[in-house]
């Protein structure tokens, strides 16, 4: 491919981080509606039981067919693989109608039960994820397609556009009753993966359409200048674009002389899907945990759940839509069963480079969200939820130590992701034995953690989870790089020290505010927060000027190649 790797994952962050803000705001607006007035025990059934029935779905039946098939596009870049690769996507239909069977029942019989109020709704909300993340699945050809031919805003407008269906219908049928909050949530769940499926059919119908214009009007005039201006640059250098039909993105309709699927390929699904399983164990271990073990209410788990949504902002906003991008570039960049020393060197170093970079940068941004954490978040769930939410303090101490697990969520997100794209399939095995030992940690931890310590225990068990993967990371990645003539990324991937100084005069400084100002003034105590913030960004970009300059020069370059 001649589109651009780097540029089209950066680009796809920033806009997967604009749009989410916007949509996350809507969906705490949600919560803290409910908090208020519906009750915390309909929050909690929601956010945690049955959010927890829809990620177990999503997550199994697609992760890790969509990371195999973006792997694979690095080995086998031909039209040939394509068919085997739509075949693949297509798996993930029956794959995720079989495992929703076992999962209604585990949900509907062997969990905590539910108040006999909220059963029906509750039944029915269950029937309803299932029934979506089903259909959802039929969806994922073209996404993949979307994604390995970066349309980046596509994804994203997709994306952007069914959290606004599933907001909008929800919030219109609970203020017409409030009594069926959860038959609106099943409800609007349906509707925005029909939002998804008809959404990405459409696109690429309409696409493949004027393509074929395109690729006509080119072959009568080589005036490229002119058919920019026509069609616009998005259907340039998309010789390799495969599909005359959106027929072909159904299963079996694209043919290919080779069988149905590809025999390697299937070998890196299974070696994917065990290291899944356990990433989802641990990335939800204590929702699962709160469903099993009646360690917490559902008043309990709501506040949990509200409290881990707030501390995950920088996750949701941030980490997360970097994370995965980094992992497309990576994948794109580096060979996954080839030795660095026996790959293209440039490529080589620069994936270093941006791997030290982004490590760099969330990290500082995880320690920002720590250190002011400790000062804003009685404030911020006192804004949030009202005085009855707050009462006792549990909220407050919960949103502080998550602050901590920023941190670390920080680190291990770039750093496991990174191992991720480039492991073998041989090391991918056996980092699966290892991920099976702290998730069996994880779980005892949670366990016993929270009956000493309350939700808290949750958190701490969340931080020495990502301690001990953090740790694995990070000697795959000096291991990885001993042998080539580059400097080691994770020499380079911490905070200066001048930022770390000044965070921590500026947090002392923040905390003063808590105890002086804010018995008097909520406003003033967020000004000091907002000049305390803005001198810390100052000094960070002070010790970056480097990398910003660089950042900024390829945003002009970018803004100057489509202009041209």
């Amino acid at each position: 491919m001649t589109r651009n790797i780097l540029k089209s994952s950066l680009q796809n962050a920033s806009f997967s981080i604009i749009f989410q803000i916007l949509c996350r705001c809507i969906t705490f607006g949600i919560n803290a509606f409910i908090v208020r007035c519906v009750g915390r025990d309909v929050l909690g059934i929601m956010n945690v039981r049955l959010l927890l029935l829809e990620s177990t779905l999503l997550f199994i039946s697609k992760e890790v067919f969509v990371r195999s098939a973006l792997s694979s596009r690095t080995q086998q870049n031909n039209k040939s693989t394509w068919p085997q690769l739509i075949n693949q996507m297509w798996i993930t239909v029956p794959i995720c109608f079989l495992l929703s069977i076992p999962c209604l029942y585990i949900w509907l019989n062997w969990l905590t039960i539910v108040d006999e109020m909220y059963w029906e709704q509750y039944k029915f909300g269950c029937y309803a994820i299932a029934f979506a993340c089903v259909i959802e699945m039929t969806a994922e050809a073209p996404i993949l397609v979307a994604q390995v031919f970066c349309f980046v805003k596509v994804k994203i407008f997709f994306d952007t556009l069914h959290i606004f269906i599933r907001s909008i219908i929800f919030i219109l049928l609970v203020l017409w009753n409030k009594n069926i909050t959860i038959y609106a949530f099943g409800i609007a769940q349906i509707c925005s993966a029909l939002t998804i499926i008809i959404g990405n059919y459409s696109f690429f119908h309409i696409y493949i359409h004027k393509l074929i214009q395109y690729r006509a009007q080119l072959k009568k005039n080589d005036d490229k200048l002119k058919l920019r201006k026509q069609f616009g640059t998005s259907y340039e250098n998309m010789d390799d674009f495969p599909f005359n039909s959106i027929l072909d993105m159904t299963p079996g309709y694209l043919k290919n002389s080779d069988s149905y699927f590809n025999s390697d390929l299937q070998m890196l699904v299974w070696s994917f899907a065990k290291q899944g399983f356990l990433k989802q164990v641990l990335t939800e271990g204590e929702k699962y945990v709160m469903s099993v073990s009646p360690v917490l209410s559902f008043s309990e788990q709501a506040t949990y759940d509200v409290v881990n949504n707030l501390g995950s902002l920088a996750a949701r906003f941030i980490f997360r839509p970097i994370e995965d991008n980094s992992y497309f570039y990576f994948t794109q960049t580096i060979a996954r069963d080839t030795q660095l020393k026996d790959q293209n060197i440039t490529k080589v170093s620069e994936a270093g480079t941006v791997l030290s970079n982004v490590c760099k940068t969330v990290t500082s941004i995880g320690c920002l969200g720590f250190v002011f954490g400790q000062s804003y978040a009685g404030t911020l769930l006192l804004l949030y939820g009202g005085a009855e939410f707050v009462a006792g303090g549990l909220p407050e101490v919960l949103l502080k130590w998550h602050c901590l697990a920023i941190v670390l969520l920080a680190i291990n997100g770039i750093t496991e992701g990174y191992m991720f794209a480039t492991n073998t399939t041989k090391e991918i095995d056996t980092y699966n034995y290892y991920m099976a030992i702290f998730s069996v940690t994880f779980l005892v931890l949670s366990y016993q953690l929270t009956n000493t310590f309350g939700p808290v225990g949750f958190i701490l068990a969340n931080c020495c989870n990502m301690s001990f993967r953090i740790a694995y990371s990070l000697t795959y990645i000096k291991r990885q790089y001993k042998d080539i003539d580059i400097e080691n990324p994770i020499e380079k991937f911490l905070p200066g020290r001048l930022f770390i100084i000044t965070l921590a005069v500026t947090g002392i400084v923040c905390k003063l505010s808590e105890t002086r100002i804010l018995k008097y003034s909520i406003l003033y105590h967020f000004l000091v927060g907002i000049i305390c913030v803005a001198i810390t960004v100052g000094v960070w970009a002070y010790e970056n000027r480097q990398l910003l300059r660089i950042g900024i020069e390829k945003y002009r370059n970018r803004r100057f190649s489509l202009n041209d």
